[in-house]
């Protein structure tokens, strides 16, 4: 008899911890309902750099004679960064990035936050999470968004985090159905097959709850044979660096991205996901650390930007960036730099409004050491539903925001 029991199917949310569907496939009845509203088959992919990347470092005012003042260890030298224009560049390393943004498919949008920043990792990643400085809501921007206007495929792969163990905050919401998958060859039903666990605990249940496990377990049956069979088909065009010939260590963002053009190629179905990259909390040594992240983001980016435009998929895809933070102005005594404010925001793709977007924050008029926003990512994020997605921003954001438009 098989070991596998009703607690281990709750405890697992529905698939194998690390691999597995948000259990709201309960509250919302998932594969048998469909709904209306889907108006493109556009994907929309968010790549977290977690831990609050410097974006003083990242997009560089190279000609500003403050910034080698206040980075006078950890500045980068205006002739090794890659020029925008006259004014600003990008770090040495993202050079594939800047090979895009040369061909108009790169968005750098300067100086973005939100009005009384926040300076813890949990508050501010709560803020960016659920679109709300007022940290007043629970459910991530991206889960309502999955949950009342991307439904009606009804499809268990619609809503993806791919490379992650848990499901990420932006993504949760009542109602939406969110499939997490670590790796393709691991995402299966923990402790038992379907075949088993079905038949043993819910087929003969009674009641609303025997109908809700069966549902669900239907959606995580299809999701599984959508994944093995996306697996069975799909062939890279470009190699991924998975394990850095620069750095000698594993990009885990590089086989993020793979398996996320794997979906995308693979699954028409699938709208939205999520990957991210921890460790930009450089607090000390951050000339070699972001480095060394910043090369993982470029060669990872570059890659899954250049096999979707292989297989054909360029027009459908835009990826953006997001960090909950940037950093201080000023190098810290680690050469490192402290939790901070506004950053720049990248979007990517064929589709994208190419280009410096929003002012760049002065270096001199600042706020308590830290750079003063000049563009609302809740700007960002509305150009991204309505311009791109074609959806109700409003009814996700909850208000409207001055427009920033990202896509062309």
């Amino acid at each position: 008899m098989s070991t596998f029991t009703r607690r281990d199917f709750l405890a697992s949310g529905v698939l194998a911890a690390g691999t597995a569907a948000v259990p709201a496939v309960f509250a919302k009845a998932a594969f048998a309902a469909r709904a209306d509203g889907v108006a493109n088959d556009h994907v929309l992919v968010a790549l977290q750099l977690g831990g609050g990347n410097d974006g003083l470092n990242t997009v560089i005012p190279y000609a500003d004679p403050a910034y080698a003042s206040v980075r006078p260890t950890i500045g980068i030298p205006a002739e090794q960064v890659l020029h925008l224009d006259g004014r600003v560049g990008l770090h040495p390393v993202m050079t594939g990035i800047k090979a895009m943004f040369d061909k108009g498919h790169v968005a750098i949008v300067q100086g973005v936050g939100y009005p009384n920043p926040i300076y813890s990792h949990f508050e501010s990643l709560a803020v960016w999470e659920c679109a709300d400085p007022s940290l007043s809501q629970t459910d991530g921007w991206l889960g309502k968004l999955l949950a009342s206007q991307l439904a009606s495929s009804a499809h268990p792969l619609t809503g993806c985090a791919l490379g992650e163990a848990s499901a990420p905050a932006e993504l949760r919401a009542t109602g939406a159905t969110v499939s997490v998958i670590n790796t393709a060859a691991t995402y299966q039903i923990q402790g038992a097959g379907p075949e088993v666990a079905a038949p043993a605990l819910y087929r003969n249940t009674t009641g609303i709850y025997g109908a809700l496990f069966d549902q669900a377990l239907t959606t995580a049956e299809a999701g599984i044979k959508a994944v093995q069979s996306s697996a069975a088909s799909y062939k890279p065009a470009v190699p991924y660096d998975t394990v850095s010939t620069v750095f000698g260590s594993k990009n885990n963002l590089a086989a993020a991205l793979q398996l996320t053009a794997q979906l995308i190629t693979t699954v028409p179905e699938v709208r939205v996901c999520h990957v991210v990259l921890g460790g930009f909390d450089t607090h000390f040594q951050e000339s070699s650390r972001q480095r060394q992240l910043l090369a993982y983001v470029d060669t990872a980016v570059s890659a899954f930007m250049a096999d979707l435009a292989a297989h054909g998929q360029a027009d459908r895809v835009v990826l953006f960036t997001w960090s909950e933070f940037g950093r201080r102005i000023v190098e810290n005594a680690s050469q490192g730099t402290d939790h901070g404010a506004a950053a720049p925001m990248f979007v990517i793709g064929a589709p994208v409004k190419g280009g410096l977007m929003g002012e760049y924050p002065s270096l001199t008029q600042t706020d308590s050491g830290n750079l003063v926003y000049s563009t609302d990512f809740r700007s960002v994020y509305q150009s991204l539903i309505t311009d791109w997605l074609a959806a109700d921003a409003s009814a996700v954001l909850g208000a409207t925001f001055p427009q920033t438009r990202v896509i062309a």
